[in-house]
């Protein structure tokens, strides 16, 4: 038989799955496989693929190189709950201060860009405990789901999660999106506790609290997108 070879470069992993797949991420492409498949046929699957992977190779490195300029600096613009928050110096107030069309985040003066992206951090995710702790009992209450702890963490790609034993994590990032959509990953998470999947029962009990939740999951998708592109480490 003659074995294909393919010349693009490609990190290959081998596991116990059946199906193989394509990851592009931070500008390179891995390939999963399972144990067993010839490489010739891995291959073949990658050359088939080639005009996504192109695709999608210049995008994540674009990307990539976003993130790596992102930085922060007195007079930027960030958002908390999608609104829009000028980052001032000040020496005796520090954390966010809503003023109509002329919000503050207020942080220590003289700070370079780096700590400056730190301090801003920091409020993030004390504004997103006490936020979304108080609005987690709120829905509790509402859904009668009986919740352990709320706990806030770093997480980049899951928004929240629900664990079986009834402890709910949220990704402070979350606090950058509007209330509405916030409202609907805190009812996700909570309806989990009665539905441990995404069975139609699931997707009733959050449109019976949200509606409109296809829109949110809309608005999470496109706040997803501006995140990738900035560096929040």
């Amino acid at each position: 038989m003659l074995q294909y070879t393919y010349s693009m470069n490609y990190t290959l992993t081998r596991s116990k799955r059946k199906t193989v797949a394509l990851h592009v991420c931070d500008g390179s492409v891995e390939v999963r496989a399972p144990l067993r498949m010839p490489k010739y046929a891995i291959d073949e699957f990658v050359a088939s693929k080639e005009k996504w992977i192109i695709k999608n190779l210049t995008k994540s490195r674009q990307q990539k190189n976003m993130r790596e300029d992102f930085d922060l600096n007195y007079g930027d613009t960030v958002y908390f709950m999608s609104e829009p928050y000028i980052i001032t110096g000040n020496d005796e107030l520090s954390g966010l201060y809503p003023f109509g069309d002329n919000n503050e985040l207020y942080i220590p003066s003289g700070m370079a860009p780096e700590q400056i992206k730190h301090a801003c951090m920091k409020i993030y995710r004390e504004t997103a405990l006490d936020y979304l702790v108080t609005r987690t009992n709120e829905f509790a209450k509402l859904m009668s789901a009986a919740v352990c702890n709320v706990k806030i963490n770093n997480a980049k790609s899951r928004w929240g999660s629900c664990s079986a034993d009834r402890n709910i994590s949220y990704s402070w990032r979350l606090i950058m999106a509007d209330e509405d959509t916030v409202d609907y990953v805190i009812v996700h998470e909570l309806a989990h506790i009665t539905e441990m999947n995404h069975s139609k029962r699931f997707w009733a009990i959050v449109e019976r609290f949200i509606p409109d939740y296809k829109k949110c999951k809309k608005r999470l998708k496109e706040l997803q997108a501006k995140l990738t592109c900035e560096n929040w480490d």
